[in-house]
């Protein structure tokens, strides 16, 4: 694996602002089911009342997209270099959940002019009166862009499987964040476990290899066992949430919802924050 940016890194602000909550859902390597999490996890808090958008930063895939079974007409950059307005920029799926589609304008964020850069500042205003939670669907692991992503959110959601490999692609995710001391405590989510003691066997895994080496603590956050509902929901390009909601994985899916509802004491920094933290880190790196 290539180390990352170093300016990148250091350049992390650990300030809080109100606002959304700003979460990044992440991993090591491909194919473990990140961009499912983020979907559902996004019904089941809208369901509960919660009002939740998320920025598909999987530049190239549009995951989260897919799985909704809706195509933005627009992006974001769209509302930064062609004139749309926010509410244009902003998806709505049949579920309640909107998307905005980060299209390339993520990677443009350092090249704005001033009068671009108020004029986000006031879109991303409006953002955060709209939303309880963003969730941040980013690539999998440790480009530049993704450690951006990973660096600017308040909360980190990191997604493993009990693969020896995705053991070992998270581990080295979380051991580049450590090292530059972006975050010094992450959520985790195995996914694909046979049962609770393949998860819990996971998760301790993991948990030993890094309290024993690296400065950063684990939060359990739950698991999804494996389940054909989940298979035949991405085939139907609906949440597994909705389509099954006694089916295992939606039953867990929930109580990991519950978990990440509580587990928040510190006030969020918002969605300008996040945007904030993005135009210094891409800046550093230009």
């Amino acid at each position: 694996m290539r180390s990352p940016d170093h300016n990148l890194l250091q350049t992390v602000n650990r300030r809080s602002d109100s606002g959304s909550r700003v979460i990044a859902v992440t991993s090591g390597k491909g194919g473990v089911g990140k961009s499912n999490l983020v979907v559902n996890l996004a019904v089941e808090l809208n369901r509960r009342g919660y009002r939740v958008a998320i920025f598909d930063a999987d530049l190239g895939m549009a995951n989260a997209e897919v799985l909704l079974g809706i195509v933005p007409k627009y992006t974001l950059y769209d509302y930064l270099f062609n004139g749309k307005s926010i509410d244009e920029i902003l998806a709505s799926s049949p579920q309640g959940i909107e998307i905005i589609s980060g299209g390339s304008g993520f990677v443009e964020l350092a090249n704005l002019d001033h009068q671009a850069r108020k004029r986000l500042g006031r879109g991303l205003q409006e953002l955060d009166r709209k939303f309880d939670f963003v969730l941040v669907d980013t690539g999998a692991g440790i480009s530049r862009t993704v450690l951006g992503f990973v660096a600017a959110a308040d909360e980190v959601i990191v997604v493993i499987t009990p693969e020896p490999t995705s053991l070992t692609d998270a581990y080295g995710l979380i051991k580049v964040l450590s090292k530059y001391n972006v975050h010094n405590e992450m959520m985790v989510v195995v996914n694909r476990a046979t049962d609770e003691r393949e998860a819990q066997r996971t998760y301790q895994s993991m948990e030993s290899a890094t309290g024993q080496f690296l400065q950063v603590r684990l939060i359990n956050l739950g698991y999804l066992p494996e389940d054909s509902t989940v298979v035949q929901a991405v085939k139907h390009q609906q949440p597994f949430i909705k389509m099954a909601p006694a089916a295992p994985a939606s039953q867990n899916l929930a109580k990991i919802a519950s978990h990440l509802i509580s587990g928040r004491e510190e006030e969020p920094m918002g969605i300008q924050g996040f945007f904030g933290k993005l135009i210094r880190l891409f800046g550093k790196g230009s």
